[in-house]
């Protein structure tokens, strides 16, 4: 079963929920419970993060945090990216329990049982919800797009970088200098 659902869920609900180790997600007031991901997701988002922490450790103007977390941006929207980074002007976001509000970039890796939920239902909810730059990394075409909001606060896809063309990178203004090699992201 690759997940389960209840309506009518709040973030309140979820909080008086037991603990039972499982990935929850509200969507729209659904809870969705997610797999827990494959080794492959964890060692690309492992290499993401690790790219992003050795950043931040020579550059502190921000935080980056990995899954689980929740991002709560309503009762009824409530998001766990794999990994997500705020700006240190913006750490108020920041609760003892949760993020309150958008972060500055949500990265998701694509599994198979969340394909269709990160590239189209969260895209939009992070879009509405403010975040600045979505990343979306799919580990099958070993290709990043990254979505970064515009003046009318609207998504348009930045750049996509793909494993494809030899010395591909990646790059945000959130990280400047930061550069990022395809190639070392997706190494088998």
């Amino acid at each position: 079963m690759a997940s389960e659902t209840l309506t009518n869920f709040t973030y309140n609900d979820l909080l008086e929920m037991p603990d039972d180790g499982r990935h929850y997600e509200i969507i729209d007031g659904e809870l969705v419970v997610n797999a827990s991901p494959i080794p492959r997701h964890q060692i690309i988002a492992g290499r993401l993060e690790n790219a992003i922490f050795n950043y931040l450790d020579e550059h502190p103007i921000g935080i980056m945090i990995h899954a689980p977390m929740d991002v709560v941006f309503t009762q009824r929207w409530v998001l766990q990216p794999d990994i997500l980074y705020i700006r240190n002007e913006r750490r108020e976001v920041i609760t003892r329990t949760n993020i309150n509000g958008a972060p500055d970039l949500a990265i998701e890796v694509l599994s198979d049982s969340t394909r269709k939920k990160d590239e189209i239902t969260k895209r939009k909810a992070y879009e509405q919800f403010g975040v600045g730059e979505y990343w979306i990394v799919d580990p099958v075409l070993e290709s990043i797009k990254v979505y970064r909001r515009g003046s009318a606060g609207i998504y348009a896809r930045a750049f996509e970088a793909s494993n494809e063309s030899e010395g591909a990178t990646i790059t945000s203004p959130l990280f400047p200098g930061l550069t990022i090699t395809l190639a070392r992201v997706f190494a088998e």
